[in-house]
């Protein structure tokens, strides 16, 4: 038997690796929200001074990584492994962010669970014993999601109340054995559900049941309830996906205070062109390395539960008429 699973689907790390440093680098609306003050840097400029959006989004990626080493006073060369992954195709953002490193690349995909994936996968190298430090990052861009997944802007194609805004930005986080305040002591990898929903303008309702069936998960592994926690956040389900969330976890005999947010709904908050909220990668890395992690180091947050939530949807299976299934991964973090 696993010594270190517990239950159904909870990784419990036998000496919990640690988050030494963050990195946190957002875009200019983002900039102007109410988290700006968490953020390590704000960039005035989508296109980070570069000809394509894609390229701004490698740099929002390599800034954060950079970010992340300075805070704990390490070089690239003190890395074992740099795991990270974004929501282009082939993941090409971590992947020329890789080159620029050097390090033994860890590439990965859970499109805007690639925060809490990242995570859990550093957390098993450390705690066992395969490596003394990872770098974690993951990143988005409002316009390279856009062309990729439903309309150019340049289009200026009307959005739906129910679209959600990917963010712009990136995050990062140095895991290591030793050496930080907050710990990763439990991962909850979640299965992938499919509700049948099949408009790309409905991400948050798609995912939302995902998200709910990982913090059930979790809960009944570790035998914990919604208040054990000080903080619990799901990744980008935005205004619509978080109340549905609510819901079926209310359904299952789970009802969750005011201990919860949603990502996407924090990044955003205010802001009527946003849509239902914040979505991407960017939205739960930003939230967790940015607030979260902050917060737990100036001893506001004891413990932590981050859910992060993607759809796996891509272009051609959406021009195919398939639906789109979704995952939720989920790490908690304590001091």
């Amino acid at each position: 038997m696993a010594q270190k699973r517990v239950g159904d689907s909870t990784i419990k790390f036998t000496t919990p690796p640690v988050i030494v440093s963050t990195g946190s680098v957002a875009g200019p609306k983002e900039g102007r929200g109410p988290l700006a003050p968490w953020f390590d840097e704000i960039v005035p400029d989508d296109l980070f001074g570069e000809r394509t959006t894609e390229k701004a989004e490698r740099r929002f990626m390599e800034d954060a990584a950079k970010i992340a080493l300075k805070n704990a006073n390490l070089t690239q060369d003190q890395v074992d492994f740099f795991v990270a992954g974004d929501l282009l195709n082939q993941i090409v953002a971590a992947s020329f962010t890789a080159e620029v490193f050097g390090v033994p690349y860890v590439g990965i995909y859970g499109a805007c669970s690639t925060s809490t994936l990242g995570l859990t996968v550093a957390a098993v190298l450390v705690d066992g014993g395969y490596a003394d430090r990872v770098l974690v990052a993951t990143s988005s861009h409002y316009q390279t999601a856009e062309r990729q997944f439903r309309y150019p802007v340049e289009l200026n194609t009307q959005r739906k109340t129910t679209s959600q805004y990917t963010v712009t930005g990136a995050g990062a986080f140095l895991v290591a054995s030793s050496g930080g305040k907050v710990k990763i002591t439990e991962a909850t990898v979640g299965t992938v559900l499919d509700m049948g929903i099949k408009d790309a303008n409905q991400m948050g309702p798609a995912m939302a049941p995902a998200a709910a069936d990982t913090l059930f998960r979790h809960l009944a592994d570790t035998g914990r309830r919604p208040e054990d926690y000080d903080f619990i956040f799901t990744g980008d389900l935005g205004a619509v996906g978080s109340n549905i969330f609510r819901a079926l976890m209310k359904e299952k005999g789970v009802i969750l205070g005011d201990n919860y947010q949603d990502a996407g709904v924090m990044v955003f908050q205010g802001d009527p062109t946003a849509g239902a909220g914040g979505s991407g990668c960017a939205c739960s890395a930003l939230v967790l390395g940015g607030y979260v992690c902050k917060r737990m180091q100036d001893n506001e947050i004891s413990r932590a539960l981050a859910i992060a939530t993607g759809a796996l949807l891509s272009p051609l299976t959406t021009q195919q008429g398939e639906s789109i299934p979704a995952v939720a991964n989920a790490v908690a973090l304590e001091l």
